[in-house]
């Protein structure tokens, strides 16, 4: 496939990227970038599902899609979400003996040997091609996805967001069969670990789309290499205005003491007309020509300030301030003893000990269904167990993945106001403003904000009212992050002093913000 100056535009016009030259082969390609990019529209395009606002796609090769929250249809089999119900039943027609000739040149003997190998390649070995496949979890059906496009024999697969909601064996699984594809992938992911994989990162921003060769790791050597060296470009564009600047206004002090120093020369009137007419004329021509030496280089000197800004903007990193909570090292914060859920349809959760004292960090871990969200429940006091004791002693905050204390149909000043009932607008507005909603910023709906920006906004709220929170827990922070947000909030949490309880798959999330224990479920 080959994609030559190829751009992309929202409804309303917004222009998402543009000028997008690129040949996709054999290799791993990430797409990263902030959210709101255009990242799966990229995908769209490739995919064939719309055309480009400018620029020409070519497509030499079967394409096949695995798509981000991939659900299932009411009704739809295993085998129809494979794509080989139809196969399944010619061959089973030729078998009963009521097979016509059309069934008997177009069936595929090696379709049930395929079949059981894909399954058993995903760790879904076993499982019924007539089971619906709405009765499958998040992570099976991403996992059924992942079988289907090995079916397909697609030359390029999609994947968008492939790791989301799924736990540490889910994600390793992704990781092993892109790693075994044979033909070319293109990827749309936060999973620093499996970006890891990819042989070249592209990286989309409002000011363009940008090609780094190598993995993750080397894309970030490399942005971090750009950001000190966009700083100093900013610092010498600022200092070449304030040098334009100082010129142009000493030219003109020079200018007006010869100015005054010709007036009083002619007043004497020892000089003749003739030479005060041109000398006059030479004094104005000379003004003019240092107005518009002036004003050229000050425009020049504006014009690479404005650049260098802009791509300052691009590689610089978001910083998220939270406020310092004074918790004493040896503050008793949290205590489990002997903690136990037991709920409807057999779950089952502990017995759980858990001790915290002073500023530790804790990760919850374990595949998904082990009752993670559910200890992280009982903690917050959401839950009762039933049997064991939990107390907590410092105020704690609990944020899920999807900031659930917020409301869609509040704004953020609104939001605020209700989580902090003894602050005011102006006070809503100064702790939102610190957080980076400025402005009418504080007055967007929460239901308009993408995942970075509603993380954002909870903890901004909850972090800089009265009597801020001195525990945190956190389940599945990073689900709905880019990367930006994600070292934002990383390098927010590592910088804190207060107590951490988390869950995530994010092995990179979890050594960054100083993991000290892990209790697995």
């Amino acid at each position: 496939m080959t994609l030559s100056g190829v751009a992309a535009r929202t409804p309303d016009g917004r222009t998402l990227f543009e000028n997008l030259s690129l040949s996709l082969g054999r290799e791993r390609t990430g797409i990263v970038g902030r959210n709101g990019t255009g990242k799966t529209t990229l995908l769209d395009l490739i995919a064939g599902d719309g055309a480009p606002a400018e620029g020409h796609i070519v497509r030499n090769g079967f394409i096949a899609r695995l798509r981000q929250d991939a659900g299932a249809v009411p009704g739809q089999t295993v085998a129809a979400a494979l794509g080989v119900e139809a196969a399944q039943a010619r061959l089973a027609r030729i078998l009963a003996g009521d097979g016509t000739a059309d069934d008997l040149a177009e069936a595929d003997w090696t379709l049930e040997a395929r079949l059981e190998s894909a399954l058993a390649a995903v760790g879904l070995g076993g499982l019924a091609p007539a089971r619906e496949a709405a009765t499958l979890s998040g992570g099976e059906r991403t996992r059924l996805e992942l079988a289907a496009l090995e079916l397909a024999g697609a030359e390029l697969i999609l994947l968008d967001e492939p790791t989301n909601h799924l736990d540490a064996d889910g994600r390793a699984l992704v990781a092993e069969r892109l790693s075994r594809w044979p033909g070319g992938a293109v990827v749309v992911s936060h999973d620093r670990a499996l970006l890891r994989q990819m042989d070249r990162i592209v990286e989309l921003s409002p000011l363009g789309a940008t090609v780094y060769g190598g993995n993750y790791d080397l894309y970030a050597e490399r942005k971090a290499i750009e950001r000190v060296a966009a700083e100093h470009d900013l610092a010498v564009a600022e200092s070449e205005v304030a040098r334009t600047a100082a010129d142009a206004q000493r030219r003109a002090e020079g200018k007006a003491r010869r100015d005054r120093a010709g007036r009083k020369k002619g007043m004497k009137g020892d000089m003749p007309k003739i030479l005060r007419d041109f000398r006059a004329e030479t004094a104005e021509n000379s003004a003019g020509h240092d107005a518009r030496l002036a004003a050229r280089q000050a425009a020049e000197a504006e014009q690479t300030l404005v650049a260098a800004r802009e791509r300052v903007e691009r590689v610089r990193r978001m910083t998220l301030p939270l406020p310092e909570t004074g918790l004493a090292a040896g503050r008793q914060v949290l205590t489990l003893q002997g903690v136990r859920v037991d709920g409807e349809r057999g779950l089952r959760v502990g017995p759980v000990d858990l001790r915290l004292t002073g500023a530790e960090r804790v990760a919850i871990t374990g595949p998904n269904g082990s009752g993670k969200t559910t200890l992280l429940d009982l903690i917050a006091g959401r839950i009762m167990p039933s049997a064991g004791t939990v107390e907590c002693a410092v105020p704690l905050a609990l944020l899920d993945q999807h900031a659930g204390l917020l409301r869609d149909d509040e704004t953020l000043s609104e939001a605020w106001q209700r989580l902090n009932p003894d602050g005011t607008l102006n006070d809503a507005q100064a702790a939102l403003a610190r957080f980076l909603f400025r402005n009418v910023e504080a007055h967007k709906r929460v239901g308009t904000l993408s995942g970075g920006e509603r993380l954002r906004a909870a903890l901004a709220c909850v972090m800089t009212g009265t009597r801020p929170p001195q525990l945190l827990v956190l389940d599945e922070p990073t689900n709905h992050l880019d990367l930006d947000a994600i070292e934002a909030v990383e390098a927010a949490l590592a910088a804190w002093d207060g107590a951490l309880v988390v869950v995530s798959h994010d092995r990179d999330f979890l050594d960054a913000v100083g993991i000290e224990r892990e209790i697995r479920l």
